[in-house]
């Protein structure tokens, strides 16, 4: 496969990765007593998706909103658009904050990104395409001596053994949302404050997202089926699996139109009655600071 330009990885790296397929044959292990054992920890770039943020805040008994503010920074996924968020060093420094001697202090919540090195996913939708095509870039930096192990395994088989099936399937739909929208560019629009808002709450703030699904406001527009509700409102691990990927059906509406949750016809009606008066205010409102600039501009003439 090609190599591809560095400035389409979504990730940082003075190394050029390789592309390739699921089917390619790597030789690669990470065990501890290796001469670089936690030298990939020790200076991190690590983007978390939707799905890691849920699991590492169970892991550490925090509310999502606890998570964010100790142990994440956002940033822009685009100019002027959604944001990403990833892994907050330790203070003053570059290191992961869940480093330890003996290596990760929480592995079996580990990020996706941490799971899969040297390999990366790399999601890619084309402009005419309703789906997104799964390719590998295999990264190898000059510290990394797992390279040097005498092991060997495709990639499938890598992605089995670090258990990140489980995690690529979850964060499909936000990969998705996220193509669909760098994919649209100027035909959807900068999007507004609002909706970043309401990305970042959905996708990465799962306890305050379920306090709004739960809310009156939202039961009065949305007409979601008791049982869904039920299933996806609790606080197991199933539950908010469920709520994430509801969340990513109802970005989808509200981002780009496609209406996967019923709505009460009355109140969805009454909505866009109000939407449709603040617009015709807002018209009013422009036409009158235009007709006063006007007569503005006929007095300075006249004197």
């Amino acid at each position: 496969m090609s190599t591809p330009d560095p400035k389409d990885l979504p990730f940082n790296s003075p190394v050029v990765p390789e592309m390739v397929d699921g089917a390619k044959t790597i030789r690669f292990r990470c065990r501890k007593g290796i001469d670089c054992w936690n030298a990939c920890c020790s200076n991190i770039d690590i983007s978390l998706t939707p799905y890691d943020i849920l699991r590492l805040k169970r892991r550490l008994g925090l509310a999502s909103a606890q998570f964010l503010q100790q142990y994440a920074v956002p940033y822009e996924l685009e100019k002027d658009g959604i944001a990403g968020i990833k892994l907050k060093p330790v203070a003053g420094g570059s290191a992961c904050q869940f480093m330890k001697p003996e290596g990760c202090s929480v592995y079996e919540d580990r990020p996706t990104a941490c799971r899969y090195y040297p390999v990366a996913l790399l999601s890619m939708r084309k402009q005419d395409e309703y789906v997104d095509r799964d390719a590998y870039a295999l990264v190898k930096e000059e510290h990394c001596l797992g390279h040097d192990e005498p092991r060997t395994l495709t990639i499938e088989d890598y992605r089995r053994e670090q258990d990140v099936v489980e995690y690529d399937e979850q964060g499909r739909g936000w990969r998705q949302l996220v193509l669909k929208k760098k994919s649209s560019g100027p035909s959807v629009g900068k999007p507004s404050v609002k909706s970043r808002q309401l990305f970042f709450m959905t996708c990465y703030d799962i306890d305050t997202f379920r306090a709004f699904v739960d809310s009156g406001p939202f039961n009065e527009l949305y007409d979601v089926p008791q049982a869904e509700s039920q299933a996806m409102l609790g606080d197991t691990l199933e539950s908010e699996t469920a709520l994430l990927q509801f969340g990513y059906r109802f970005l989808r509406q509200v981002l780009f139109g496609e209406e996967t949750i019923a709505l009460h016809q009355e109140a969805a009606e009454k909505r866009r009655a109000q939407s449709r008066e603040k617009a015709q205010q807002a018209e009013r409102e422009a036409a009158e600071q235009m007709a006063r600039e006007e007569d503005f501009r006929d007095e300075s003439f006249d004197d």
